[in-house]
Order: structure tokens, then C-alpha cells, then sequence
């Protein structure tokens, strides 16, 4: 057993979970800056329609994000079962394949979606005013496609090997070079919308470089070998079958999204998606730290459920959602105390300061009870409980989410649209509670039968 395996089974949960979490949600809020640190400096443009046309690219930035999902949380979590299990060879095939499936669906997706970029943002909610500047970010974003899939993929299979830190540093490399390179190519360079993309792009390559290289060097427990890569049906299979519930949350994500810019569209205009845009920035900004909880929790949940150490795995998820409960407390308190004042940091016009301060304090009337949701949710996925996982991700989403869109807004106009969130989140909370209630039953009953054995 390597010190990073002694380190899962035997060191104390609270700990350990801290280990491996702060530095994923130090990350994830740096990596948070690549969205939100664009839109700030777009929002210094002073043009709603600039503002709107970045918040109707979120749906396609939705899809290839799923797809990155696919093969990299799903290898992640399949890691850390194998290593559980002592089975490093069956660990490194997965870890091969995954690098392999990253570079296809990276510029496959590219390909595919570039000869019909226009018709596709035309379908997500774009207007004559704002598509010029979703295809002008849209479009430089593709082309670096590949690069941020594999620093995706790679990072989250490094975190799953047991170093959090060295995935932190590649997020925190890119992230951190996007904030510098923003108002460099916006302002400096005059580009504009699609300066803010080439800074993405450029961030994205650097830390995917930075991923590469920890492998190169052979720092990892978990070998990337040149004979791993050829794709095996039967590994990638089992990749996409933990992965994909992450996948259909993303993917509802982009379908849900379009449903929403389409309403906020009929009922109050690009102004409207502007607004929302801004919203989803600051909520961005609240989650980063949960989903960095949820991969400081996935190595230790799936190591110890594949060793069958089940005390471990209950007490890191208890510790878990106390943790992410903390944080959305916390930013429920101060979107509903200073709406405007924050809103007013990103653009300052009048009147999307007035639908942006409506719609969050409505939008976050939930946010308390999302920490319990995610961190749930992320459970099933890493002791590879597909299809449980798959259900919560599409509850909320598809089955609550995207049918009170089409519901609620023609009764009570944008208001509707604002409600439609925070209805969703209690839905989906409630019936996750159910199933986790049974999981944990469940793991009680196996630790009494091995006390018994």
C-alpha cells in the first residue's frame, strides 16, 4: 500500500476531506474567474447586448462541458475504485483510455459545431443584436476546445490519483493567466468580446500543458503508458456509465438554459438575459466551492466504498454536506442583503440592475439546501452508482426544472422565470433525501453483517 493509500484508509475523515478539498475549491473558485472574470470585463464595455450575447454561448459552453464530464469525472471516480481495490494496472488502462477519449471528443466537438455555429446560437436565443458577439466569443472558444478538455479531464484524473494539489495548481495556472490576459486582449488589443476568448483559450492550453507534464515526468501513482491509449470498448464503457450522470446534468444544464433565455427573451427582452447572465455569475461563484468539495470527497468516497472501509465513506459525506451547507448559507445571506450593490459591480445600467436584483432574491430562496443536494448526488457517482446519480441529475433539471419554464412564465411574466429555480431545488432536495436516507440504511447493514462475520 503507497503512502497516498494509507493516507485514504486510515487518516482521520475531517482532515482528509479538508486536504483534499481546500485545495480543489481554491481551484475551482480560481477556475470560477475564467466565466466570471469575462463577463466582468465585458460588463465594463457598458453594453447590454454584449453582456446578453456571452450569457446565450452558456448552453453550447454547457454541451462541451458535458462531454468533458463524460470521460473525465467518470475515469476520476473509476480511478479511485481500482486503487481502492489494489488493482493499479486495471487504474491505468482507465487513465490511458481517458486521455484518448479526451482528444477525440475534443475535436470532434469542434468540428462538428463550428460549420454551424450561427444556426446554433440562433436556436439557443441569440437576436440580430447580440449574435454577432456570441458567434465573436463562440467561435475562438472552439478552436481551443481540445486543450481545455484535456486539462479537464487529465486534472480531475490527477485529483482522483491522490494530488489534489498538483490538480489545484494546474487549475489555479490557467485561471489565474485568463485574469491577467482579460483587459489585456479587451482593452489593450482592442478585440473586445473575442478578446475575452482568446485569453480563455491561451489559459486553457498553458494549464493543459501544466496537466500534461506531471505525467511526463512520472509523478503520478497511476502511470500514463503509450500502450493504455487504444480505446478498449469494455473501459470506456464503464467510464461513460459513471460518468454520464454528470453528462445529463450538463447537457439538461444547456437545455434548460435555452428554455430559460427564451423566456426571459419573450418577457423582457435581451436586458433580461443580460440580467440573468450576471445572476448565473454569482451563483458560479457560491457553487465553485461545493463541486470543490465534491472532488475533494470523490477519491476518498470511492477508495474507501472499493475497500470497503463504510464507516469512512458515511462519515466523509456527513462531513461533507456540513461543509458545502456552510458555504451556500453563507452566499444566500449576502445575495439577499446586497443584490444591487453586487449586480452594479458587473454593469451599471439602471434598468438590468432592477430585473438582476428582483430576479436573484427570488432565484436564491433555496440556495441553504443545495449543499445537501450536490454533495448527495456526487455520492452516488463515486462509489459508481450511475444510474441513481443519473436520476437526481435529471430530476431537477429535465423532469422539475425545464417544464416549469414553459409553465410558470406565461402566468406570472419574468417573475415566473425567476420562481421556476428555487421550486426545482426543493423538488429535486426533497426526493434525494429519500434515496440517501436508503443508501445510508443500506451501509449500516453491511458494517453490521461484516462485524458479524
Amino acid at each position: 500500500m503507497t503512502a497516498r493509500e494509507r493516507e485514504l484508509a486510515f487518516d482521520p475523515i475531517k482532515p482528509l476531506v479538508l486536504k483534499y478539498s481546500i485545495p480543489a475549491i481554491i481551484a475551482m473558485m480560481v477556475n470560477a474567474l475564467y466565466n466570471v472574470v469575462d463577463r466582468f470585463w465585458i460588463g465594463q464595455l457598458n453594453d447590454v447586448n454584449a453582456m446578453s450575447g456571452i450569457g446565450l454561448t452558456a448552453p453550447l459552453s454547457n454541451i462541451l462541458l458535458a462531454l468533458m464530464m463524460l470521460g473525465g469525472l467518470g475515469a476520476t471516480s473509476l480511478i479511485s475504485i481500482r486503487l481502492g481495490e489494489r488493482r493499479k494496472h486495471e487504474a491505468e488502462i482507465v487513465l490511458g483510455n481517458a486521455m484518448t477519449m479526451s482528444i477525440v471528443v475534443g475535436i470532434g466537438a469542434t468540428l462538428v459545431a463550428l460549420p454551424f455555429l450561427d444556426r446554433i446560437l440562433v436556436t439557443f436565443g441569440a437576436s440580430p443584436a447580440t449574435l454577432p458577439y456570441a458567434l465573436g466569443y463562440m467561435r475562438v472558444i472552439l478552436y481551443g476546445n481540445v486543450f481545455n478538455t484535456i486539462s479537464f479531464a487529465m486534472n480531475h484524473t490527477i485529483r482522483g490519483g491522490g494530488f489534489p494539489r498538483r490538480a489545484a495548481a494546474s487549475q489555479m495556472l490557467g485561471a489565474g493567466l485568463n485574469v491577467v490576459l482579460d483587459p489585456i486582449f479587451i482593452f489593450t488589443f482592442g478585440l473586445g468580446v473575442a478578446g475575452a476568448a482568446w485569453a480563455t483559450i491561451i489559459s486553457q492550453f498553458a494549464s493543459a500543458i501544466f496537466v500534461m507534464s506531471f505525467y511526463f515526468l512520472k509523478k503520478s501513482v497511476v502511470e500514463l503508458k503509450l500502450a493504455n491509449m487504444p480505446l478498449k470498448a469494455n473501459v470506456v464503457k464503464q467510464i461513460a456509465a459513471i460518468g454520464v450522470s454528470s453528462f445529463a446534468m450538463q447537457i439538461a444544464a444547456s437545455l434548460v438554459t435555452v428554455l430559460a433565455n427564451r423566456a426571459l427573451r419573450l418577457q423582457g427582452g435581451d436586458l433580461a438575459i443580460g440580467a440573468m447572465t450576471v445572476i448565473q455569475s454569482l451563483l458560479i461563484m457560491v457553487m465553485m466551492p461545493v463541486f470543490g468539495i465534491n472532488q475533494g470527497l470523490q477519491p476518498i468516497l470511492g477508495f474507501n466504498y472499493g475497500a470497503r472501509n463504510y464507516e469512512r465513506v458515511q462519515q466523509a459525506w456527513r462531513f461533507g454536506v456540513m461543509f458545502a451547507t456552510s458555504i451556500v448559507v453563507v452566499g444566500f445571506a449576502v445575495m439577499q442583503l446586497f443584490p444591487n450593490q453586487i449586480i452594479s459591480a458587473f454593469i451599471k445600467d439602471v434598468e438590468l440592475n432592477r430585473i438582476g436584483t428582483e430576479g436573484i432574491r427570488i432565484v436564491t430562496l433555496m440556495l441553504p439546501i443545495i449543499g445537501f443536494q450536490v454533495i448527495s448526488t456526487i455520492y452516488f457517482t463515486s462509489i459508481g452508482k450511475a444510474r441513481i446519480s443519473l436520476l437526481l441529475s435529471m430530476l431537477r433539471q429535465i423532469i422539475v426544472l425545464a417544464p416549469l419554464y414553459l409553465i410558470l412564465p406565461s402566468i406570472f411574466g419574468i417573475t415566473g422565470v425567476w420562481m421556476a429555480m428555487p421550486i426545482a431545488d426543493l423538488t429535486a432536495t426533497i426526493i434525494t433525501a429519500v434515496l440517501i436516507t436508503r443508501e445510508m440504511r443500506l451501509l449500516r447493514g453491511m458494517i453490521k453483517q461484516r462485524e458479524l462475520a
